[in-house]
């Protein structure tokens, strides 16, 4: 049987929900191990990962961190290659100094106290005041993305969540076509703009829920969390295709 890859956000998603359904989530997983290439893409930073693996009862096969910006494999989080040079490629040797010039003229934004791989976060009060450091810093040749109405992130250019799935699906021999992607927040829509087939929880930001709208390959889950996350993986597990995931949502959507 060809194996399913599930890329999953946490906070919200994989991590999301109540400990029940974060359970379900986790058992149906574990019984179908063999089945299911887990790969956790989040905001937070690989050590924060390294040590979650340590306490989920399932373990991710490989992990992407920091919005993108940084990529494990394996129990013992080995780097990969290709993808460090591409994204150490995109990260220029001054990128710090850069953007400290931008951001100081910008007191709104306030340093996140933990944040690694190749980017710069913080937090944000006026979006206003943000919107106008986002424009500077992309004048500059970086992007910069805003979500859950506090967090701003200053990332290499063409580097977020979804890129660099894309190239690590690639990297590993992966199969878009068995790639399910999971998220709650903006810093997930890159995944979900990727064409791959995609799951936003119940619980997922209105700001999301509305730039996914016009796409076709997203589901919106009537479940919060880890509950969403497994309605969706059930189905597309089961149906073995895209095309077999859709008919399966619509009918299911039509006659619950």
């Amino acid at each position: 049987m060809t194996k399913t890859i599930l890329a999953t956000d946490l906070d919200g998603t994989f991590l999301g929900g109540d400990a029940a359904q974060r359970a379900a989530l986790y058992a149906w997983i574990a019984q179908r191990r063999a089945e299911i290439v887990l790969i956790f893409v989040s905001g937070r930073g690989l050590d924060f990962m390294r040590q979650l693996a340590r306490e989920l009862p399932v373990q991710p096969d490989h992990v992407i961190g920091d919005v993108g910006t940084s990529v494990a494999t394996g129990a013992d989080f080995a780097p990969l290659p290709a993808l460090d040079h591409w994204l150490d490629a995109a990260w220029p040797c001054d990128a710090g100094r850069q953007i400290d010039t931008v951001v100081r003229r910008h007191p709104t934004l306030q340093p996140q106290p933990h944040h690694g791989g190749r980017r710069r976060s913080y937090f944000y009060g006026r979006a206003d005041a943000a919107q106008v450091a986002a424009s500077e810093l992309r004048r500059l040749g970086f992007d910069t993305l805003m979500s859950d109405n506090q967090y701003f992130d200053v990332l290499p250019r063409g580097v977020q969540k979804g890129s660099t799935l894309l190239r690590t699906l690639a990297a590993l021999g992966l199969p878009e076509h068995r790639t399910l992607v999971a998220g709650d927040t903006l810093n997930d829509l890159s995944m979900f703009q990727t064409g791959l087939t995609g799951v936003a929880v119940h619980n997922a930001e209105a700001a999301l829920q509305l730039a996914i709208a016009p796409q076709a390959n997203v589901f919106r889950s009537a479940q919060p969390g880890a509950a969403g996350v497994l309605d969706a993986l059930q189905r597309f597990h089961q149906q073995g295709d895209f095309n077999g995931f859709i008919s399966g949502h619509r009918l299911s959507q039509t006659t619950v």
